[in-house]
């Protein structure tokens, strides 16, 4: 009988599984975020002793991931190569921030603890008895574990100097307050507990445990409206230079020219906004960028009604999904499978997407906050689609999963990169013009404003850190530094978005400083990377086949800005 073929080495491979799998214990989200059936009802402890759990935890998989390298002697196959070195760069990342206390001041509108805790009850299943009990069991630890994130802020204060600034926790509390006011003031967890089917004790269990879970989110609103905010008075807005570099190392996984960046971004605005000003001569001749705008809110196409504008989501993706399937991407059934949802009351004003569970029993999803809206027009919600769902992160997170037993759960899960995953996203908004499907003036108009918004996070967000001044031909403060006020006014004057979004957006930056630069330029790495191995098969006398350079792309698994251009470049 012929020999079987040996498997594949994958010693770096097991180290990293071994690494989610114990942080999934020592952090109960993320085993529901990657739906590992561990502890589906516990909360994380946000204390400082948690957080130095999972440090301990890092360095411990960092001397195992040595010992599996060294082990190898130099003879790593490509997967095994990329998957320890995202697995050391990004633990070593994340272990900087702690070092420098970073997580103490955890005050965020987006991404941040407060919102995670209430998505992750939309991941939980909720279709028997069973599920919603617990729900109820994990409701109930909701307190304890924001009593560990005010820990942790405490701490911060201790220390002087390590807390958030006034904006940032004005902005939070004002977040807070609005999920208390949903559900006719009885907060968000017990509309979300309301609509459950179950035997009359485990109501009152909800109930109660909803109850509970909105009087502990009351009380850190408050605790941040007195106590917090009456000790960060002089709080400067900006992180500075040298934290910039850390939290832009830790979203990027790339030590970031940021002058470069910065003057660079300055150019993208440049050439979108032209671009911008001719796309709204189209929509109406004679009309400025922002007229355009207004027109197309008041008389272009528009859905009323919540469920018939999900409905309109839905479809673009299935419609998208048929259209490039087979032409330009090879999906799987289990990657065309989507779904389009509206955003809980209290969510960050932008859309987002939520990656599908290893095994696919929970879809890929969609989400579009309504902010109070039951009319939306379309013009400016195309091109979002395209970035969110199909051919945007969806396809890229979703066939993550699909290629997961060739890579690492680390590599398709946890150690994913906002530059690598935003990068994409835009890629694929610019292929969806590039194939003509943004052909209406009204689509491609409301794809520019938002590539414009992703040029302006570039400049706002690394000028408003290291305080730094717009150039001189800037529309809005030119000459001055940035500030706060400064960036609310930039922002509104060019986006076509509501007020709502542009406080949002300028929390978001503040927030999480270096977050925002990673969409443009992980962009940047994709196309340099794209063409990098556009030369490199013509150097070779062939012609690149786009369909199969897509999939081997979206199949690599999670890359930071220090490999991505060359490993796309390659392929």
């Amino acid at each position: 009988m012929p020999e079987e073929p040996k498997a594949e080495p994958r010693a770096v491979r097991d180290v990293a599984d071994h690494y989610v799998a114990e942080l999934a214990r020592v952090e109960p989200l993320i085993a529901t975020y990657l739906g590992i059936p561990v502890d589906g009802d516990a909360m994380p402890d946000m204390s400082p002793q948690g957080r130095a759990a999972v440090d301990e935890l890092s360095r411990a998989t960092l001397g195992e991931l040595d010992r599996a390298e060294r082990a190898a002697g130099g003879r790593l196959s490509d997967v095994e190569r990329r998957c320890g070195r995202l697995l050391r760069e990004r633990l070593g990342a994340d272990l900087r921030t702690s070092a420098d206390d970073e997580y103490l001041r955890e005050v965020v509108n987006v991404f941040g603890l407060q919102e995670r805790a209430q998505g992750i009850f939309l991941m939980m299943p909720t279709g028997t008895a069973d599920d919603w009990a617990a729900v109820a069991r994990r409701l109930r630890l909701l307190p304890a574990m924001l009593a560990g994130h005010r820990e942790s802020l405490a701490v911060a204060l201790a220390k002087g100097g390590f807390a958030a600034a006034p904006a940032q926790v004005r902005i939070v509390a004002d977040q807070l307050d609005e999920w208390l006011r949903d559900a006719a003031g009885r907060g968000w967890y017990a509309g979300f507990c309301a609509g459950a089917d179950v035997p009359a004790p485990l109501r009152t269990e909800l109930d109660r445990a909803a109850a509970e879970a909105a009087a502990a989110t009351a009380e850190l609103r408050d605790w941040l409206r007195t106590d917090y905010l009456s000790r960060v008075a002089d709080v400067p807005d900006g992180v500075g230079a040298d934290r910039y570099r850390t939290w832009a190392r830790f979203w990027t996984g790339g030590d970031l020219d940021l002058a470069e960046a910065y003057q660079w971004g300055w150019q993208e605005y440049r050439r979108i906004l032209a671009e911008a000003r001719a796309e709204a001569e189209r929509v109406l001749p004679g009309a400025t960028v922002r007229e355009a705008m207004t027109f197309l809110d008041e008389h272009g196409e528009a859905v009323e009604g919540v469920e018939p504008v999900r409905l309109r989501l839905q479809q673009w993706m299935d419609e998208a999904m048929d259209q490039l399937d087979g032409r330009y991407f090879e999906l799987a059934a289990p990657v065309r499978q989507v779904e389009a949802r509206i955003a809980p009351a209290g969510s960050a004003a932008a859309p987002y997407y939520t990656e599908p569970t290893q095994d696919f029993s929970r879809p890929g999803r969609t989400w579009l906050p309504t902010m109070g809206r039951t009319r939306f027009p379309l013009w400016n919600l195309r091109s979002v689609w395209y970035h969110e769902g199909v051919p945007g992160h969806h396809l890229h997170l979703a066939q993550w999963k699909y290629v997961g037993d060739q890579l690492s759960a680390y590599q398709t899960g946890l150690g994913g990169i906002d530059a690598c995953k935003e990068g994409w996203a835009l890629y694929a908004e610019r292929l969806m013009d590039d194939l003509g499907h943004l052909g209406t003036p009204g689509d491609r108009l409301g794809y520019l404003d938002w590539q414009l918004t992703r040029a302006i996070r570039v400049v706002l967000d690394i000028g408003a850190h290291l305080r730094l001044e717009l150039p001189a031909d800037a529309p809005v403060g030119a000459g001055s530094t940035w500030t706060p006020r400064l960036a609310r006014e930039f922002l509104a004057y060019h986006s076509g978005q509501t007020p709502q979004f542009v406080d949002s957006e300028t929390g978001r930056y503040y927030g999480l400083p270096g977050q925002a630069v990673s969409y443009k330029l992980g962009e940047r790495a994709w196309l340099a990377g794209l063409a990098g191995a556009r030369a490199a098969h013509a150097a070779r006398g062939e012609q690149l086949d786009l369909k199969s350079w897509h999939m081997a792309a979206l199949s690599l698994g999670s890359l930071g800005l220090d490999d991505l251009q060359d490993e796309l470049a390659r392929l």
